[in-house]
């Protein structure tokens, strides 16, 4: 079996993964690569190495000084991003040794271009909707309204990484349900420690400033991990809180997140808009360590009670001092059970490996 992976273009493919959908791109691939499978990735410059990925580029993106002067001209990293797909959905028209196109970006061009392509694609959908693609979704499913040529060959096929993302898609296209995966072989169960941890982009959306309220009614230390992806929200909403027990280590890759998480009492996960799946906590949980999180999205499909507890999204901090008690009286082997069971890498690979047999299989019969 070959299977092309289409990565996001935004970050790059390797560690410090830059958030859950680089992460779980980088962990498919590997894992196609150890059951046998030829896999070409293309994935944004400066991805590791080590998985042969082809950069999503185009350098120069030739352009001509009157068409730089069209004043209708969007942003050039917007058509250096269009052009880098159209490139190879392209060449891909012409590949007959390809068995499935698994698009993991968030670009429109690989569903409105897949009836063009010899093999199956399989778009897993790793957000909610999003004005690109949720008009192109719309269009190849016939939910928009829009009649398609008679030429249009239905080729696309569509997953989400949790079933309240899927249910989020509804509306135009129900998609199957691959729940993300952690390697549980990396991240490994810790001894735990009375502080508290949490990871991820520091940005409004994922409200570290939540975390740390939370942290502050406890009585607890907290350590934040994760890069700056809005600074001026850290500036100023994040940096006047840190000191006094509130501190940021920086960016970490997956093994000082492994030992951040295992050194803990608990995880806050502390989401101001719907996580489709939640990667943290289920990283947090193959560590041992017991999440508490705020009940946003897909969250609830895996923390549960015997591992977790979920607060309402409006809770005060003082609530969320009693949810954090109340987690880190919870029996931490139980909580690496768990993730092994429902939350690793190697369940969500093999999920993938059965679904592209089984498109490759109706492709072929048809």
């Amino acid at each position: 079996m070959h299977v092309v992976i289409l990565a996001a273009s935004a970050y790059a493919v390797a560690e410090p993964f830059a958030g859950g959908l680089e992460s779980l791109t980088w962990h498919l691939a590997r894992g196609l690569v150890d059951r046998g499978i030829e896999v070409s990735l293309f994935a944004a410059p400066g991805s590791d190495p080590a998985l042969g990925a082809v950069p999503l580029d185009v350098a120069p993106l030739q352009l001509t000084a009157a068409a730089r002067q069209d004043v209708s001209m969007v942003p050039e990293r917007w058509l250096r991003e269009h052009h880098a797909y159209l490139q190879v959905l392209l060449a891909l028209q012409g590949r007959s040794d390809v068995d499935i196109v698994h698009n993991n970006s968030l670009h429109h061009l690989p569903v409105a271009m897949a009836s063009s392509l010899p093999a199956p694609v399989l778009t897993t959908l790793h957000t909610p909707p999003t004005p690109w693609l949720e008009p192109a979704i719309a269009i190849d499913t016939g939910a928009s309204g829009t009649r398609r040529s008679l030429q249009h060959r239905r080729n696309s096929h569509y997953v989400a990484v949790s079933e309240h993302t899927a249910r989020s898609w509804s509306h135009v296209v129900r998609p199957g349900v691959v729940h993300n995966g952690v390697d549980t072989e990396r991240w490994l169960p810790g001894s735990g420690g009375p502080d508290l941890a949490w990871a991820g982009r520091l940005v409004p959306e994922k409200a570290p400033h939540r975390a740390i309220a939370l942290a502050r009614a406890a009585g607890r230390r907290l350590r934040l991990a994760g890069p700056v992806g809005d600074p001026a929200y850290f500036a100023e909403v994040v940096a006047p809180l840190l000191g006094d027990g509130i501190e940021h280590v920086g960016h970490l890759d997956s093994r000082g997140l492994a030992d951040l998480f295992g050194s803990s009492a608990v995880t806050l996960v502390t989401p101001e808009w719907d996580e489709p799946y939640g990667l943290v906590a289920a990283e947090s949980l193959a560590c041992g360590t017991p999440v508490v999180a705020l009940d946003r999205g897909g969250l609830r499909e895996f923390v549960t009670p015997p591992v977790g507890v979920l607060l309402p999204a409006a809770s005060t901090a003082a609530e969320g001092a009693g949810a954090i008690e109340a987690a880190a009286a919870l029996d931490r082997r139980a909580c690496r059970e768990h993730a092994v069971a429902h939350c690793s890498v190697t369940r969500m690979v093999d999920d993938y490996v059965a679904l592209y047999r089984a498109l490759s299989s109706v492709q072929g019969a048809a």
